[in-house]
């Protein structure tokens, strides 16, 4: 492969990206919460949140309390001039990236979207509404984005009702999950969620953050948003951990697993790793028989953002080609303060096919209706 480093000269305009891509990580919003999603809503769940308000499982009711650098966490350019939150206004997502970054396919990611509440049953109502919503006001009108189904994960039962509710609809492309979990991902009052998955041929998208109730850390809570910001690599590889080790691919062959916004450069130590305890203390887990990093390459997808920079920016190849090229999604995480502008998004330059294969064609084939299990 002929990879060069690209050598960007200071103060270099951004042009219109010729290249057609995906982008694996949209954040919509309504423009008012939770007001635009109560049409969507039963009057007792408008009254119950106009009483009650939510509560969610952990103390910080808007997650963990650090000052982030911009407030939404979003780009200073990205609130609409019309009004509302960033990302809640269609036209101007279209005018500020679909359209100039060539945007073909865009998976959105809604956040905030109930899947963290303390009471269940409001929980799969309001992640209901948010599906119905996403459907009524972004993919119905614009062909080129997908939504994520929003379970409540804590609660298996309603989770799989959700996902059988909205399987074969093609406003879908994926399932979506948090990463900070009430438990590791593959403890089995997950599997459920799993099976649904599988029997709707829908990959499972999991992303940082979430309401677990316990911190990001192994240890306490940290005291800076940036430490906040590190350990969501640190909380994905718990999850995978816990999802090779617990049989979850053994137990669902067909499963597809996309971790989003939690960098992917520490994959391939992590599976070194697993491999070398797996070697030595198989006896203790029979159930998982093939080696951690085959099931991680048969089974698991990266987003791209954010994307790692070391120097000398040829390290980035050699990860990459660690990881497989086939098994990174591109992904700008807009309309956030660290949005990957997709025109300088990759430091390194590749061939026409990989470019083409990494910004779009993998998501192409993941998230094509007629791929096979």
């Amino acid at each position: 492969m002929n990879v060069q480093v690209i050598d960007r000269p200071a103060g270099a305009s951004r042009d219109k990206s010729k290249l057609a891509i995906a982008d694996c990580d949209i954040h919509p919003s309504p423009k008012s919460l939770p007001v635009e999603i109560y049409p969507f809503l039963s009057k007792r769940w408008q009254n119950h949140l106009e009483t009650y308000g939510f509560i969610y499982r952990q103390g910080f009711p808007t997650g963990p309390a650090f000052q982030r650098g911009q407030p939404d966490a979003a780009r200073r350019d990205a609130y609409p001039p019309n009004g509302g939150r960033p990302g809640s206004d269609l036209q101007y997502m279209r005018e500020q990236h679909l359209d100039p970054n060539n945007v073909q396919l865009g998976i959105l990611n809604p956040l905030r979207s109930g899947q963290g509440l303390q009471n269940a049953d409001l929980a799969a109502a309001y992640c209901r509404a948010v599906n119905e919503w996403q459907v009524e006001e972004w993919t119905s009108k614009e062909v080129r984005l997908k939504a994520s189904v929003m379970v409540n994960y804590e609660d298996a039962i309603s989770s799989v009702a959700e996902i059988d509710h909205w399987a074969g609809n093609p406003n879908f492309a994926q399932i979506l999950l948090l990463s900070r979990t009430a438990e590791p991902l593959g403890q089995r009052r997950y599997w459920p969620i799993y099976e649904a998955a599988c029997r709707a041929n829908l990959p499972i998208g999991v992303h940082a953050f979430g309401y677990g109730g316990t911190p990001v850390t192994g240890g306490g809570w940290p005291s800076y948003y940036i430490e906040e910001m590190v350990g969501h690599a640190e909380n994905t590889q718990s999850l995978l951990t816990s999802m090779v080790f617990e049989g979850v691919f053994e137990r669902f062959p067909n499963l597809k697993v996309i971790l989003i916004e939690a960098g992917f450069a520490w994959l391939p130590a992590l599976s070194w790793r697993l491999d070398k305890v797996w070697a030595r203390n198989r006896s203790e887990i029979p159930h998982v028989t093939r080696p951690p990093s085959e099931l991680i390459q048969a089974h698991i997808w990266l987003t791209t953002q954010p994307m790692e920079e070391p120097e000398p920016r040829e390290h980035l190849r050699d990860i990459i080609e660690m990881i497989g090229w086939d098994r990174l999604l591109f992904a700008t995480d807009y309309p956030h303060w660290d949005f990957d502008d997709p025109t300088r998004a990759l430091p390194i330059q590749i061939d026409t096919a990989t470019r083409e294969r990494l910004f779009l064609n993998n998501a192409l084939d993941l998230f094509s209706p007629r791929r096979t299990s």
